[in-house]
């Protein structure tokens, strides 16, 4: 059915008007004064066509009608459309340009001006598509940097959101699985009843779990007015920096969430894809850039990428009515791989269980490289916290990660407020079920049975690995690396080169070798 066809009333049609004669109009280079030759692209998602024209874009509201998203009259969709350039306009400067009427002139449309006001569009200044950020991935190109500066762009957007304290976290995620479930039974085709009864009891089970965290976040502030569809087609690259856009504008209620429920869009979309390095990366360095208290939520974060994978599998299918032919197969395909991923994540497996692993060895061993390598794969998506102490000791003194500290905050006794501190850090990850990497030097036999400690205490699996390379080549990588956390420089590592090291249990390992500067990930052999 074309996508600007009228109700049939078939399962997950929620179109309520025809919009074809305004799409027509939209789609004719001459309704935007383009030259010969020029054509204008569109673009559909289930709740919006967007023309792309010239320098700019036109972003029109289906007239659609979903549970969690009503378009039904010209009024709602004209108010849908300045919320939106109020609300993602705030976060992409220069990008929303405001909102156009589609006006009815005789027998006639025109984009703005005098006339009866049919239809409405938010205007946008066009840029390459290409450039979103499910693009950059498809190609490949979702670099570690650019990772780590996705993990900067959504804490600082999640640092501004306002407050809503109190908020209802499990109410609303209950209705969330209700509406799922419903949507789930209406498309027995698309999924499978036993799978669906599966799903929805493990998610029910999960929320009973944790609804007592998310009122407690909700009380300290983890509930904001958020993006709300942070996914990466949503996010773009504005003068090489990820730029957020099109959040959810149509209902508050919605897009007010617990923080990491807004970022679990994303990380299960990147997970999803396969790009779990990524995925892990924007994971650390957001918890890095975040309170510790925010450690605490992990505890819901299965039932967050669940959920996730659950919405974006019903909103996919609720769009299939507007494709045909190869696009059909292929919009089918992502529904299920969404609905697989969407109970992969409560179900768990054997890969899934938690334990934790320290690495240790001398400056410029590889520690970090190594950790940001075996992260993805270690316990549950998206793969396991690294607690790493350069950055530990930074944030003791609250600077930035790549400012030098003075050598007093290298004193014997903040060495060991650091060591304490990384390892009450593992141990408060653990606790929520998920994995952790602790990344130290661990020289001291004492420091070494400490950690292991933790492991025992917490009644999970530990293993240690010591990383080791020639004096000559620590003392090589250390004076070559930029932009990391650690200031150990060659005077550091020849100081620790003479320690009594004591007998070493844990599995020796030759250091990697880096593939250049990258996230927690390839800051260079620490």
């Amino acid at each position: 059915m074309a996508d600007d066809a009228s109700p049939s009333g078939s399962p997950g049609n929620h179109v309520v008007a025809d919009q074809g004669a305004v799409f027509a109009f939209l789609a004719d280079p001459a309704a935007h004064g383009l030259p010969a030759g020029e054509h204008v692209t569109r673009i559909d998602t289930h709740g919006a066509a967007v023309f792309l024209a010239g320098p700019f874009a036109y972003k029109v509201k289906r007239a659609v009608l979903f549970p969690f998203m009503d378009f039904s009259t010209l009024e709602k969709r004209r108010a849908a459309c300045s919320a939106e350039v109020e609300i993602s306009g705030a976060g992409a400067p220069g990008l929303y340009l405001g909102v156009v009427p589609i006006v009815r002139r005789g027998a006639r449309f025109a984009l703005g001006g005098d006339g009866e006001a049919v239809e409405h569009a938010v205007k946008m200044r066009r840029f390459d598509t290409a450039l979103t950020l499910d693009k950059v991935a498809e190609r490949g190109a979702l670099t570690p940097d650019l990772a780590k500066a996705l993990a900067r762009t959504v804490a600082a957007a999640h640092a501004a959101a306002p407050v809503k304290r109190g908020f209802d976290t499990a109410g609303r995620l209950a209705s969330y699985l209700a509406d799922n479930e419903r949507e789930f039974a209406a498309r027995p085709d698309l999924f499978p009843p036993g799978e669906a009864q599966a799903l929805s009891r493990l998610s029910q089970e999960a929320l009973a779990r944790v609804a007592p965290l998310l009122a407690t976040r909700s009380a300290d502030g983890f509930a904001r007015r958020c993006h709300g569809d942070m996914h990466l087609r949503n996010i773009v690259l504005i003068d090489g920096a990820p730029t957020l856009f099109d959040a959810i504008e149509f209902n508050d209620d919605i897009a007010t969430c617990d923080v990491l429920y807004d970022l679990a869009f994303l990380l299960m979309d990147l997970w999803q894809r396969g790009a779990h390095r990524a995925a892990n990366i924007v994971f650390n360095r957001y918890l890095w850039a975040s309170d510790d208290a925010m450690i605490d939520g992990l505890a819901a974060l299965p039932l967050f990428l669940s959920l996730r994978a659950a919405i974006r599998a019903k909103v996919e299918a609720a769009g299939l009515g507007h494709l045909q032919g190869a696009a059909l197969d292929e919009g089918e395909a992502r529904v299920r791989h969404a609905f697989a991923a969407a109970l992969g994540f409560l179900a768990g497996g054997p890969q899934a269980a938690v334990r934790l692993v320290a690495v240790g060895g001398l400056s410029g061993s590889g520690k970090s490289t190594w950790a940001a390598q075996e992260a993805p794969a270690l316990g549950r998506a998206p793969g396991a916290a690294i607690v790493r102490s350069d950055i530990e000791r930074k944030r003791v003194f609250g600077i930035a990660e790549t400012e030098r500290l003075t050598s007093a905050a290298y004193a014997p006794a903040i060495g060991e407020q650091v060591y304490a501190r990384i390892r009450a850090l593992a141990a408060r990850v653990l606790a929520t079920g998920q994995s952790v990497i602790v990344d130290a030097v661990h020289a001291r036999p004492d420091e070494r049975a400490a950690v292991e400690a933790v492991a025992r205490a917490a009644g999970v699996p530990f293993e240690g690995v010591w990383l080791e390379a020639p004096a000559a080549e620590l003392v090589r990588r250390v004076e070559t690396r930029t932009g990391d956390a650690s200031d150990a420089d060659a005077a550091v590592v020849r100081k620790q080169l003479a320690y009594e090291l004591g007998e070493i249990g844990w599995r020796r390992k030759t250091a990697p070798v880096s593939s250049g500067p990258g996230d927690p990930s390839s800051d260079q052999h620490r």
